[in-house]
């Protein structure tokens, strides 16, 4: 039995309301809103309760998630909407509905996409029923949409990164469909913010947590601010609200979420930042960690280093995406910060949090990216000393302005210095996980461990892993672990 199979669907008692008196309505509220949707998720149980029927069985349905964290806390709530319906998840796709959300943050996110559809072929034949959906950050491309239509006819739901509060409205469109008939529902901006909607958790004791969506940045590589808008905070108190109902539910981590979170609060009517969220969330009984990503260097100030400092919830780790080290490429990227501001933040922050773990993203081969804009970048690396880092070669996106730029770097000359930088990461890497050898850390058990089950799995307050001896039973639990030795980017401990 997998973790979504054992975790419970979450649903404040405002939303299971809601769906108790939906029943009692003959049509839905025509303002868009939580109420809206349980309506349609009622409306849903009962389409769903008669194919049940009709085929002497339990529906089922696999969600297949593409991407990054923003998606894996979509999907949880997209998998909420479907277990309400009364879908039972499962991991495969033979499946009486497969749901794939998408990435388009890299060209070959949306190859893997077709490939994963035309692989359902054998699937759709067995099972005539079958609803294909797709949604995610790929749908919000015109291209990709067209795609779907002339090439996977038989793809029968479409949806995108700003009508995602809609599920179960498209949810129940695809139930009635005809037979052929694909629902595409698409939208150039967000709607706003519904609140209140279920989700299913993939682990009944951390969640993710939406503080914010979109980006205003518009790096000249990224498709990002294109597919997901413009930012758009939520609320503090709706943050806070659905943060303490988290903990009553047994959640002792969260994780704040958002595509630069150091921006959260500009546009609000309410004067928060980001720093002064943090500081309300450590607030809340039953919260024990508290975790947050991703941040962006040019936002990060002093008010952040500061009450990560002063916290004993706050993880003492920091995402900071660098991309390049060369102020000149940094530039061209529309990054707003140079090498030597980008190095001056980092002096600050490890001179008030000394046991920090940073971690970062890296591009190699921009355009025009010459060797000593790369040598610049390894200098960065090697004064910084990331514990870990996401290395990438570009990408083209098209719909970007790097897409079209003059001097696109030779794939040789990429590969090369791809290969010498991930060489030199994973050299400082090694070294900096072993810095904690030999002490005691707290430890927050995840699960058990995949390759020897007669271990378990956690993070330390840092977000370093370590494996040592237990069971079941320690999951969801913090307990203090000795870090005896140091095996690369992990260690292996035992329990004190």
């Amino acid at each position: 039995m997998t973790q979504n199979q054992t975790a419970s669907v979450f649903q404040s008692e405002e939303f299971a309301r809601m769906l108790r008196e939906a029943g009692s309505a003959a049509f839905p509220p025509e303002e868009d809103s939580s109420e809206r949707q349980a309506w349609y998720i009622r409306k849903a149980q009962e389409l769903v309760r008669e194919r049940e029927l009709a085929a002497g069985r339990k529906l089922t349905v696999c969600v297949v998630t593409f991407g990054c964290q923003m998606n894996e806390r979509d999907s949880e709530k997209l998998r909420g909407i479907l277990r309400l319906a009364g879908y039972a998840d499962t991991d495969s796709e033979d499946a009486d509905f497969v749901l794939y959300n998408t990435c388009t943050v890299r060209e070959n996110a949306n190859v893997r996409v077709y490939g994963r559809l035309g692989s359902l072929t054998s699937f759709r034949k067995k099972n005539p029923g079958m609803i294909i959906g797709l949604c995610g950050c790929m749908m919000q491309e015109k291209e990709a949409v067209q795609k779907i239509r002339e090439s996977f006819r038989y793809v029968n739901l479409v949806f995108g990164t700003h009508n995602l509060h809609r599920f179960a409205e498209l949810l129940v469109s695809a139930l009635m469909a005809e037979k052929g008939e694909q629902i595409i529902q698409l939208a150039d901006k967000a709607e706003g913010i519904v609140e209140n909607l279920p989700a299913e958790r993939t682990y009944p004791f951390k969640s993710g947590v939406n503080i914010m969506f979109g980006c205003n940045n518009f790096c000249t590589y990224c498709i990002v601010p294109y597919v997901r808008g413009r930012e758009i905070s939520r609320k503090p108190a709706d943050i806070l609200r659905e943060i303490e109902q988290l903990a009553a539910d047994g959640v002792i981590e969260v994780m704040l979420l958002g595509q630069n979170v150091n921006s959260y609060g500009k546009g609000l009517d309410t004067d928060c930042s980001f720093a002064r969220l943090l500081s309300e969330v450590e607030k809340i009984d039953g919260i024990r960690r508290i975790r947050f990503m991703t941040s962006h260097p040019k936002d990060l100030g002093d008010d952040l280093i500061e009450v990560m400092r002063d916290s004993e919830k706050i993880s003492h780790h920091l995402h900071l995406p660098l991309q390049s080290g060369s102020s000149r490429l940094l530039k061209k990227m529309n990054r707003h910060y140079t090498k030597e501001s980008y190095l001056d933040l980092v002096d600050r922050i490890r001179s008030r949090i000394p046991d920090v773990s940073l971690t970062t993203d890296l591009i190699v081969g921009f355009p025009g990216e010459t060797e000593e804009d790369f040598l610049e970048t390894m200098d960065v690396v090697r004064q910084v000393r990331y514990d870990s880092a996401f290395t990438f070669i570009y990408s083209k996106r098209s719909g970007t302005p790097a897409a079209v730029m003059p001097d696109q770097v030779p794939d040789d000359l990429v590969h090369d210095r791809f290969d010498r930088l991930l060489a030199e990461v994973q050299t400082i890497g090694r070294q900096q996980s072993a810095r904690f050898e030999g002490q005691v850390k707290s430890v927050l058990v995840e699960q058990i461990n995949r390759q020897d089950p007669g271990l378990v799995t956690g993070r330390i307050l840092n977000n370093l892993v370590v494996h040592f001896p237990g069971d079941e039973s320690l999951i969801g639990k913090i307990t203090d672990v000795y870090l005896k030795k140091c095996q690369g980017f992990y260690y292996i401990g035992e329990r004190v």
